[in-house]
């Protein structure tokens, strides 16, 4: 008899968790991806008009808290930031609502996904970890990536590296549905753009950064200077698929501006809170629902059984 959905997503979420960890290691206390991390704190204040699109608390308040989050790609803690595996960078957004009411953004730097759904994305994990250098080309990941263009193209889409994480856009892989006040909906995408725009190295000088350059830069810079990100919703046009985070909108579409985010200081005892606190890529707030992407549920459940482990993980 075949699984409920809930049941066959969560069953789904630990065998990615699984996987994870058979191709990074085991690491108490970090998480299965995005391990490397630093957090810092500060407040957003949304922009005039932003209520047209959405009726969201944060956007109808004149400041929200916010916690955030950069990370490194890969489940591996110690990842030097010159490592090219590090790209692509993530982005968490917390907006502080009340005690233990949020609603997040989770992003990362590069547009886009490699796979429709989380079964596709197992197989990609699993041909990635049978494909190393001694094995004969065509290597599992080859065959993989030849029959799934979205793959091939996430895998090849350029991931440059930033001279600070202040310094990149972040895209919001997932569509959600946003309402106003007036009961009108418009699907849209986050883009959280750097309010110094964006800035890269050439490969040779990436190849030169020190372990920690850009953990430790991000702490000197906001140490001297708050760090200001807009965030924009790219609105998809009638027609637009909404539920696939491989297809990607033409650049085109109407980008609204929600706000702006300006961070101030690092989070005090950065790797406990770490360790506590559970992003959630679903939003969870009138005026900001989840589209029919098949990737949110997933994520949801694999965020919460990590996040859980992480929680009960005994750490030297």
């Amino acid at each position: 008899m075949p699984l409920p959905k809930d049941e066959r997503i969560v069953a789904l979420a630990d065998d990615l968790l699984k996987q994870f960890q058979a191709i990074f290691g085991v690491h108490p206390g970090f998480r299965p991806a995005h391990a490397k991390g630093q957090m810092l704190t500060g407040t957003f204040k949304p922009a005039a008009g932003a209520n047209a699109l959405t009726k969201a608390p944060h956007i109808g308040r004149a400041s929200t808290p916010v916690t955030v989050r950069f990370s490194n790609s890969t489940g591996l803690p110690t990842i030097p930031d010159s490592a090219p595996d590090a790209n692509p960078r993530g982005f968490a957004i917390r907006f502080n609502l009340a005690e233990h009411v949020h609603t997040d953004i989770v992003a990362h730097s590069t547009d886009g996904f490699p796979t429709r759904d989380g079964r596709q994305f197992l197989e990609f994990l699993k041909a990635a970890a049978a494909s190393g250098p001694d094995v004969p080309s065509p290597k599992p990941i080859e065959k993989f990536l030849g029959a799934h263009p979205a793959a091939l193209a996430f895998v090849q889409a350029p991931k440059p590296f930033p001279t600070s994480l202040a310094r990149q856009t972040y895209f919001g892989v997932t569509a959600f549905e946003f309402t106003n006040e007036s009961g009108q909906t418009k699907f849209g995408r986050y883009r959280i753009v750097p309010e110094q725009g964006n800035d890269f190295l050439a490969d040779a000088e990436a190849a030169k950064l020190s372990p920690d350059f850009h953990f430790d830069e991000i702490a000197q810079r906001v140490a001297q200077t708050p760090i200001r990100f807009k965030i924009f919703v790219q609105v998809a046009a009638p027609g637009d698929t909404t539920d696939d985070a491989t297809v990607h909108w033409p650049e085109d579409r109407d980008q609204v501006e929600l706000g702006t985010i300006e961070l101030t200081q690092l989070v005090s005892d950065n790797p406990a809170e770490q360790k506590h606190i559970i992003f959630d890529p679903i939003p969870r707030v009138e005026g900001i629902a989840p589209s029919a992407d098949p990737l949110l549920e997933l994520r949801a459940a694999i965020y919460l059984l990590s996040g859980r482990q992480r929680r009960a993980a005994k750490t030297e």
